[in-house]
């Protein structure tokens, strides 16, 4: 019976999505902002929501980062509607030519952007996915169908309400935008098979999930990894600027896929970098999984820290909480083998004043996002200026990296002719 349901939603969505290619942008920009406008203005209605889904959360002991991540008021509303309205500040992708020529023999040929079609979005606990996938589908002109998870099902649907709610308004189908919450577990397995009614599948959450959908769909999809982000203290490292970056990558907001998760420091500069670093991290209340030789410098100063041996494990934990791998690096080498051993291919980042250090770094680490002195918090698509994202790809085809609205658009060739015939 989910199976009938879900694919009865896609298939809506399906006949619904033919419906914006006929609109300008300023009609779907409209749209967008008479969104961001209803959220705001219905908030209470849906903070409300949201404590129902806290209350759950905290009855079944879920982990701070992810109730984090979960937690709506009327500050988050407000930011949620403004990547609506950013949004519509961008320019609209469809229809952009990306490439074209006159062949020898008169054929005219362009490549232009077009809309994926509809896209199936799974995910856990964050209700601002929601918002921000229903409102890049709309503006690159896809449909979208929803499954947000059970923790976050009554934010979910008062939010989905609220957005399909303004496309009535404006005389649009209402079936741009499908939620299938309800279903549960179920509908992730019914959107797995709903081949020819999704067109591509994108999977955002903790590893389990994401693998479940890359190895069990039917449904092509785009996969955005976990976050086991790396930052290398280099040698040179300016240690003001180290310490103020590790301490925002790790503790300014713990639960999300951009955090830092291990910090690798040179060898050179470890007995002076580690206890500095540790300090402020200690006060935030984050944990440390410890290699031998860091331990050993942390404990000969003396640090509050909590530290805890490492185990092979927490190279490849992403923890989303206070929690911090540790390893001292004998060099640039060792720290690109490390990387290259436990990355996921989301963010790295090395805080260094060697030109050639930085320029190895950034040729050699392949991730889907590679820094330079700089927070890997920033790997963002907002942060990037794309209005908001769809997830961050930490795969190698159509889409890496960050995810706008380019990314929700394909190409198709347009071929003009005056009575050609192939010879």
């Amino acid at each position: 019976m989910t199976v009938h349901a879900v694919h009865d939603a896609a298939r809506a969505a399906r006949e619904a999505q033919p419906s914006l290619a006929r609109l300008h942008r300023d009609t779907k920009d409209a749209v967008l902002l008479a969104m961001a406008d209803a959220l705001v203005a219905r908030a209470e209605e849906i903070v409300s929501a949201n404590a129902r889904d806290l209350e759950a959360a905290d009855a079944a002991g879920m982990a701070a980062g992810l109730r984090d991540r979960l937690a709506l008021d009327p500050q988050r509303v407000d930011a949620i509607a403004q990547q609506l309205r950013d949004a519509a500040a961008l320019p609209d992708p469809v229809g952009e030519v990306m490439r074209g020529s006159v062949l020898r023999n008169g054929l005219e040929l362009r490549q232009v952007r077009v809309p994926l079609g509809v896209i199936g979005m799974v995910y856990e606990a964050r209700p601002n996915v929601t918002v921000d996938a229903a409102g890049l589908a709309l503006k690159s002109g896809n449909a979208v169908v929803l499954r947000g998870g059970s923790a976050a099902l009554h934010s979910n649907t008062a939010l989905i309400a609220v957005l399909r709610s303004v496309l009535a308004e404006h005389d649009l189908p209402e079936d741009l935008i499908v939620g299938i919450d309800e279903h549960g577990r179920d509908g992730v397995d019914a959107l797995m098979r709903a081949r020819g009614l999704i067109d591509v599948l994108i999977p955002r959450g903790g590893a389990g999930l994401i693998r479940r959908v890359v190895e069990n769909s039917l449904v092509p999809v785009i996969e955005t990894g976990t976050g086991k982000t790396h930052i290398l203290v280099d040698a040179s490292a300016d240690l003001d600027q180290a310490e103020a970056i590790v301490v925002n990558a790790k503790t300014q907001r713990v639960g999300v896929c951009n955090a830092l998760e291990t910090l690798l420091v040179h060898r050179d500069v470890a007995s002076e970098a580690l206890p500095r670093l540790a300090a402020p991290l200690a006060e935030a209340g984050v944990r440390f999984h410890v290699d031998e030789e860091s331990a050993g410098i942390l404990t000969a100063a003396g640090t509050s820290a909590e530290i805890v041996p490492a185990t092979e494990e927490d190279w490849d934990t992403e923890y989303l909480g206070l929690e911090l791998a540790v390893k001292v690096v004998s060099d640039l080498d060792d720290a690109l083998a490390h990387v290259r051993a436990h990355s996921t291919g989301h963010t790295e980042s090395i805080l260094t004043r060697d030109l050639l250090s930085q320029q190895r770094f950034l040729a050699e680490v392949d991730s889907a996002v590679v820094m330079a002195n700089a927070s890997t918090r920033f790997s963002d698509g907002s942060e990037f200026g794309f209005g908001a994202e769809i997830g961050i790809s930490t795969q190698k085809l159509h889409a890496r990296g960050p995810m706008g609205l380019v990314e929700m658009t394909t190409g198709k060739w347009l071929v003009v002719g005056q009575g050609h015939v192939r010879p």
